[in-house]
């Protein structure tokens, strides 16, 4: 049977030169996203499409199957029961992108700690999948990683006894808080492994440890606002990233593990990048096809629709301060000039989609 594995305290010795090639550019792609996060007037316009993408990908990691789109027409519709399988998936992305914000609010006061993951925990497992897996605590026995049902000495990976872990969990907050390590980027590739490793939940693991490597850079100033989605590189290369991390508990081997992390801020920070500019063209497109639209609410809508790109006249009434009839015929107005589409599969209760928005996030 498999033992127990407990990881050795951090850091390991890393040879740094022979990471210099994917650290360098790591560094660059993350400082050319933050110079462009700095210089955004509204970073409101970015926020809730971008979390919500991230927040997508990385419980897509876990098997979750809804889409962008999926959890802004839950949203619209103001649904609040989980009646199907996939609407159960959105409320977990609904929860994550949640988590996000209050971590960051959490930031405001201290820095990344236990207090604050087990926030995020029970934030992330509210009304879910998991729920029942003590929820906002550190888990209180031994728990092992494999195919589901298989028994303990077939599973993958077993994390520390659970005894071990607040002190783990010590040892890892003081690492990750540190500001004597070499390079930034390093010290969250490896304190994403040990969090990883010590595994402190019964549940949300992985959902947690990722998201709190954009919570880092911001915390570490290295990013404005925490818009970089590295899960989209984990889940593509969802493969390699588990097999790595494992490597690094079988055989010591971090630098395979450290070049592959690298490769992913970079390769997302691009990315984002990318992504960002879109939506500021977008913004200025449609900015100008509103100038048509003769209302004195056409450009809060507009600022509505980049926050919430499928909305329906029920879901914006309260950010609208004008009578339903104005809020129809707006957005009615906006279907004319080709921003919005409305839904085809309903009749009542329309739904309005600014599918070029979700065309750029998707």
């Amino acid at each position: 049977m498999k033992q127990p594995f407990i990881p050795p305290k951090l850091p390991p010795e890393i040879d740094y030169a022979a990471l210099i090639k994917e650290v360098g550019e790591a560094h660059n792609a993350l400082g050319k996203l933050n110079g462009l996060l700095v210089g955004i007037p509204n970073p409101d316009l970015l926020t809730t499409p971008l979390l919500t993408k991230e927040a997508v990908l990385s419980s897509k990691i876990e098997g979750t199957q809804a889409t962008i789109e999926d959890v802004f027409k839950y949203e619209a519709e103001e649904k609040v029961s989980q009646a199907t399988a996939k609407e159960a998936d959105v409320r977990e992305i609904i929860n994550y992108r949640q988590a996000i914000r209050e971590a960051i609010q959490e930031l405001e006061k201290k820095p990344i700690g236990e207090n604050l993951i087990k926030k995020v925990h029970f934030t992330l497992l509210d009304s879910v999948r998991g729920a029942h897996k003590d929820r906002g605590n550190l888990r209180r026995m031994q728990v092992y990683i494999g195919l589901p049902g298989a028994p303990m000495q077939e599973a993958t990976f077993v994390p520390p006894p659970a005894n071990e872990v607040p002190q783990l969990l010590s040892d890892w907050e003081n690492y990750i808080n540190s500001e004597s390590k070499p390079d930034a980027l390093v010290q969250i590739g490896l304190a994403h492994y040990q969090f990883e490793a010590i595994h402190p939940f019964m549940d949300g693991n992985g959902r947690i440890g990722r998201l709190l490597i954009p919570l880092f850079l911001y915390q570490r100033q290295l990013l404005d606002y925490p818009l970089l989605y590295i899960s989209e590189y984990f889940e593509e290369h969802r493969r390699d990233y588990y097999d790595l991390l494992n490597r690094v508990s079988e055989v010591d081997d971090w630098h395979s593990w450290l070049r592959f992390f690298l490769t992913a801020v970079k390769t997302q920070s691009l990315k984002a990048q990318n992504t960002i500019l879109a939506i500021l063209d977008l913004h200025k497109q449609t900015r100008s096809e509103v100038a048509a639209v003769r209302s004195i609410y056409a450009y809060d809508l507009l600022d509505i629709l980049f926050a919430t790109p499928i909305v329906s006249s029920a879901s914006i009434k309260g950010r609208l301060n004008t009578t339903p009839q104005t809020i129809h015929t707006l957005l009615s107005k906006f279907v004319e000039v080709g921003i919005l589409e409305e839904a085809l599969d309903r009749k009542r209760n329309k739904l309005y989609v600014f599918k070029r928005l979700i065309e750029i996030v998707e």
